[in-house]
């Protein structure tokens, strides 16, 4: 028998994290035998535990808040794809080095092509400035998405975000502020909240869905939350009663891990197992 794999993910805080009973329901269905242990890590401490986990021989992990961009400083290589969106959320082990890749723009994209959201030669408006944005960004390019705009409160952000990804994104990207945004959600055929706004823990939540302009939103358009605690988010709700299709987080996390479970084992990822074990 094959030794067990040792994986896990580093987070700040990380305790909520599905991915321990999501990846282990996996292996088990599979015939495989893996251990997924958290590490909470503060963000000054990450090279120290990163180099421990490494020496110890680890054989991947996950990273989420605050470690996605910290970690490409610790890591032996990164991925063009994970270097264009400036974060790393999954490392896998190869040939005795640390490779970083990012699977959360593949994720979100599977997620919206199982929801039946057309993406190829749609107009994207993503909300936020962020790492969730680069990578929702980058990954619907990749679909081939015709426009991407981001949209920020504040507007050098996005216009950062858009200029820093002009280069390598076979579509356009432009950027925009939140106020007076009627006309961005009035082109959008795809919308992406890729903020912490709408968080369960954020006590502001509501206020954030009440002034986004959904009524200038086409109903024929999809709305994707990025989080996915709670389901139905704010965002979601006010879409859901516009009449927008409605995309939640879950299967974002369901696709990017099952991608990561496939990079990490070889074995094809048993997605409805993953999907009930995240339910659960």
């Amino acid at each position: 028998m094959s030794k067990p794999l040792r994986l896990g993910i580093f987070g700040w805080p990380v305790k909520h994290s599905k991915s321990p009973q999501m990846h282990e329901a996996a292996a088990k269905a599979v015939g495989l035998q893996l251990s997924y242990e958290l590490f909470g890590v503060p963000p000054e401490r990450l090279a120290e535990a990163v180099a421990e986990q490494h020496q110890a021989g680890i054989d991947g992990y996950n990273l989420t808040v605050p470690h996605k961009q910290a970690i490409m400083a610790e890591i032996d290589e990164v991925t063009p794809s994970a270097r264009t969106i400036g974060a790393v959320n999954t490392v896998v082990r190869t040939e005795g080095r640390y490779v970083g890749h990012n699977t959360d723009a593949p994720g979100l994209v599977r997620s919206l092509e199982e929801a039946g959201v057309q993406l190829r030669g749609a107009n994207v408006l993503i909300l936020g400035a962020g790492g969730a944005s680069r990578a929702a960004a980058v990954g619907l390019a990749e679909a081939e998405a015709s426009k991407v705009v981001v949209l920020a409160r504040r507007l050098e952000q996005a216009e950062a975000l858009a200029s820093s990804l002009r280069a390598h994104l076979p579509c356009a990207i432009e950027a925009g502020p939140m106020k007076g945004a009627e006309p961005y959600f009035a082109e959008a055929s795809v919308l992406v909240q890729a903020t912490s706004a709408t968080l369960a823990s954020n006590p502001g939540a509501g206020a954030f869905a009440a002034a986004l302009p959904m009524d200038s939103l086409d109903e024929a358009a999809a709305v994707v939350d990025m989080v996915y605690d709670p389901l139905e988010t704010s965002v979601l709700a006010r879409a859901k009663a516009h009449g927008a299709k409605t995309v939640d987080g879950l299967g974002m996390l369901l696709h990017q891990g099952a991608i990561a479970f496939e990079m990490w084992t070889g074995a094809q990822a048993p997605v409805e197992v993953m999907r009930k074990a995240l339910e659960g």
